[in-house]
């Protein structure tokens, strides 16, 4: 994936799982940013559990996907959200470039799917070629890890990176037209994406085949590539539970059997009540003021408006004031996380919560 300053080389592990050749092949990473390690413990349980599973797709699985990140430490904490180099996010140096795709569908207005589908393919694995190996300026360390990874993401029909979140419930970032997929993950929460394209993996991925479907269907012809990429937020960073992980590795394996990638009648949805709500009305609260938070909203649970999300300490005040701080919100919300720390300054990203969220049927 690189190289160090002292010359030793940067790798991280890669699995791959054949199928029989007839489902969709599968691409799972975990570990983008340093500190949201629950995903490694997931792929563990994968890989334990693919032991005994018959696939019909291939199934590729990398764990400590950023080998920079996932070393970075200060003290006892993990930071390794931002390269520390660039300060730039590291899930957000993907590529996307969609110049090229409304005149590739004009190109293509007769051709058969799967053949577009291939070709489709190429094209993309051939500008992360052209990115990683004819750049005459170079490229950043995250630049090349993460084209790196998206070159093995293109490859596969279905993507999932796996992250945390701070201290965090479970939730999943799915793209708008595949909201009948989320049903099929145990995970009561999901944000609907749309396609904008920010630098994300899950981005990078399904971006360029829901343009060209638009594409497509801008002239007259629908079409279903079966392409699709999520973000699974499996809690909260820092965290290692391999009882939970096994659990979330079953939950994936349940989608992977709606996708056909298996045929394992075990593996199948939870019962539960799952919420979602569009990009736009999953909101942050930042911090009114600074101080100690006693954070007392339950995740996942709606929210009245005037119940406390948290109180804030000011012992400033104290014998001169109020020293502590309820703070509330004028509509009901869901809260999905909170910021890691009980130390806050003015301004800080304190929750982030679902408004006009509804229950997927």
């Amino acid at each position: 994936m690189g190289e160090l300053a002292s010359g030793a080389a940067l790798t991280v592990p890669v699995y791959r799982i054949k199928g029989n050749g007839t489902g969709p092949n599968v691409y799972i990473q975990a570990n983008m940013h340093g500190a949201e390690v629950q995903g490694n413990a997931v792929i563990f349980q994968l890989l334990e559990l693919l032991r005994d599973t018959q696939l019909k797709g291939d199934i590729t699985l990398v764990p400590y996907a950023n080998p920079v990140g996932c070393n970075h430490k200060n003290g006892e904490y993990t930071l390794g959200r931002f390269d520390p180099i660039t300060g730039v996010n590291w899930n957000r140096m993907y590529h996307f470039d969609d110049s090229y795709i409304e005149q590739f569908a004009q190109q293509n207005h007769a051709t058969d799917v799967e053949k577009i589908k291939h070709q489709f393919q190429q094209r993309m694995l051939q500008a992360i070629e052209q990115k990683l190996e004819h750049n005459q300026f170079g490229l950043t360390t995250g630049q090349r890890i993460a084209y790196q990874l998206q070159y093995m993401a293109h490859q596969a029909d279905i993507v999932l990176d796996l992250h945390t979140g701070p201290i965090s419930s479970k939730h999943l970032y799915c793209p708008e037209y595949a909201v009948e997929s989320a049903k099929y993950f145990d995970i009561p929460h999901t944000i609907l994406i749309p396609n904008s394209f920010a630098g994300a993996m899950d981005e990078a991925t399904f971006c360029p085949w829901w343009t060209l479907t638009d594409a497509f269907a801008a002239q007259g012809r629908a079409v279903n590539f079966e392409k699709e990429s999520f973000t699974v937020e499996l809690g909260s960073q820092e965290l290692i539970d391999l009882e939970v992980a096994k659990e979330d590795a079953k939950s994936i394996l349940s989608y992977l059997r709606y996708k056909s990638v298996l045929t394992d009648e075990q593996y199948q949805p939870s019962n539960m009540t799952r919420y979602a709500c569009w990009l736009k009305d999953y909101k942050a609260f930042y911090s009114p003021m600074g101080g100690m938070v006693d954070y007392l909203a339950e995740f996942g649970q709606p929210l009245p408006p005037g119940e406390p999300l948290a109180r804030i300490l000011r012992m400033d005040n104290y014998g001169d004031g109020d020293p502590l701080h309820y703070l509330t919100l004028d509509k009901t919300v869901i809260p999905i996380l909170h910021f890691a720390s009980a130390s806050v300054n003015q301004g800080t990203e304190l929750y982030k919560v679902f408004t006009e969220y509804f229950e997927l049927q």
